[in-house]
């Protein structure tokens, strides 16, 4: 049954998608799937091995011949299908997200909305991506095009379950490759309607395949040998972890980490505009996005901005503005950073510790948080991946710089100002790969790519846009000559 509201519903069990077939996990076993609304199972999913694995990577293996074999433009027409699909299922989908991942529904749809977005993309492609030739001496062509490199597989998180994959499917599957996906465990509903939609677009068997689990599925993936390529998103923890287990057997691996993106504010900043979208950006999502500004850096005199912050998060509403966390282990790590700061003497401007939603009494709740820490304090240094924003002082801009230059991570960043002389001078100071200015969430939009720096990326290249059809492609250089030039060079 279609959900359509954010009463709670039982689904169907989460079953592996192998070759156009639905199957059980080869090890029988299975894990709840929690609505993070309630605090309560409403599914299950099967936990699967390196049989799994295998039965998905000889299904993608028999479809790429195929697959490799058709014709780009006819590629082309799938994805078409799939974006009319899409948006004819937008709300139906926007309601499975807030069901999995506990999004609000306006959260939800603009998430579907970007989806579609990088679908929008893969149609282009054709478009784009054209071989190159040239006429390099008498006689002698020289031409370049992009080929595919065969099975690929993609792991991805659970805070977006349907847009994540859509960073890597239509750069991937347009290229030509067959693909493997491990969805979250926790959220792998929307692979499974992904894989529906897929089929009714007319994709053809074996081309798109789902492997559900949890370790076991991602160190299969990551060994297998016959798998060229596997892209990631998740945590810096995890992503190192793949990136150098998958580099020993030298297939391509894009793995992208953590985050603690700083928009570092200055006295001239607009106040209504910077407020307006540090509050957005450190609690959409309830801060459980790589792109969330989780650290502000207030430059000398910024009380007046700070107050105007705390004003606009103090009305949102848990449960209507922003949604709860993931899952209780989540939940607890995010107050215990708030506890640990809380004894190291961080100022609480705003304390979401305590919300609740009516009806929904069990969910996991944490409203807007603002605290001013000092930059040794672990809610500075970590990533919380919560509702949390961190306030550092500075005296200077320079001072600004030099902090966020000096984190471990490099995702995003941003200045806040009125002046273009000052933001020409931070945005190119910033160490992060995604800078913007009077940006809260600096996420190049198609077909520039997204990528970080530093911890934030293990690998090369961006993961969405040009760089990423590149990514999943290999090039191959074609020199040739037809006949015997009569005025023939050393270079013919």
């Amino acid at each position: 049954m279609a959900l359509n509201g954010y009463e709670f519903q039982t689904i169907d069990p989460a079953r592996n998608w192998i070759g156009g077939e639905w199957r059980d996990a080869s090890t029988g076993d299975s894990q709840d799937i929690i609505n993070p609304r309630f605090g309560k199972v409403m599914s299950s999913v099967v936990m699967s091995g390196s049989e799994d694995v295998q039965a998905a990577v000889e299904a993608a293996k028999a479809a790429y011949p195929g697959w490799k074999a058709t014709p780009l433009k006819e590629r082309a027409q799938i994805f078409y299908r799939l974006k009319a699909i899409m948006e004819r299922d937008r709300e139906e989908l926007a309601w499975l997200i807030c069901a999995e991942n506990g999004k609000v529904y306006n959260e939800a749809v603009g998430s579907v909305n970007k989806t579609i977005e990088c679908v929008e993309f893969g149609c282009s492609i054709p478009n784009i991506v054209g071989e190159k030739n040239l006429f390099v001496s008498r006689g002698i062509t020289c031409t370049t095009f992009r080929e595919p490199l065969g099975v690929c597989a993609g792991i991805v998180p659970f805070n977006f379950p349907l847009m994540v994959p859509f960073w890597m499917l239509p750069q991937a599957l347009m290229a030509g490759n067959t693909f493997i996906l491990k969805p979250s465990e926790q959220v792998p509903l929307s692979a499974i309607r992904i894989a529906q939609m897929f089929e009714e677009a007319g994709l053809p068997k074996g081309v798109f395949n789902v492997v559900n689990g949890g370790v076991a599925a991602v160190e299969a993936i990551s060994d297998h040998e016959d798998i060229k390529a596997v892209g990631f998103v998740g945590s810096t923890r995890v992503a190192k972890i793949v990136y150098a287990r998958g580099s020993q057997t030298g297939r391509r691996m894009l793995c992208l980490g953590g985050a603690k993106n700083h928009l570092i504010v200055v006295p001239d900043a607009q106040v209504e505009m910077t407020a307006h979208d540090v509050v957005r950006s450190f609690s959409g999502v309830a801060g459980q996005r790589c792109m969330a500004a989780s650290a502000m850096v207030a430059v000398d005199k910024c009380d007046h901005i700070l107050t105007e912050i705390v004003n606009k998060a103090s009305t949102i509403k848990v449960g209507v503005d922003m949604g709860p966390i993931i899952n209780k282990a989540s939940y607890d790590r995010i107050l215990g950073y708030l506890k640990d700061a809380e004894e190291a003497g961080a100022i609480f401007h705003l304390d979401g510790r305590g919300a609740t939603v009516e009806g929904a009494e069990e969910g996991y709740w944490i409203g807007p948080t603002v605290i001013e820490v000092t930059k040794d304090m672990p809610a500075y240094t970590d990533e919380i991946f919560g509702p949390v924003l961190s306030v550092v002082r500075t005296n200077t801009l320079d001072e600004a710089l030099e902090l966020e230059n000096n984190h471990v991570y490099g995702n995003g960043g941003s200045i806040y100002t009125s002046s273009g002389a000052t933001a020409r001078y931070a945005a190119h100071r910033i160490n992060a790969g995604m800078t913007g200015v009077n940006i809260g969430i600096p996420v190049p939009r198609e077909p520039f790519g997204f990528g970080g720096w530093e911890y934030s990326k293990f690998g090369h290249g961006d993961i969405t846009g040009l760089d990423g059809f590149h990514f999943w492609t290999r090039p191959r250089k074609l020199t040739t000559k037809w006949a015997l030039q009569p005025d023939a060079t050393w270079m013919s």
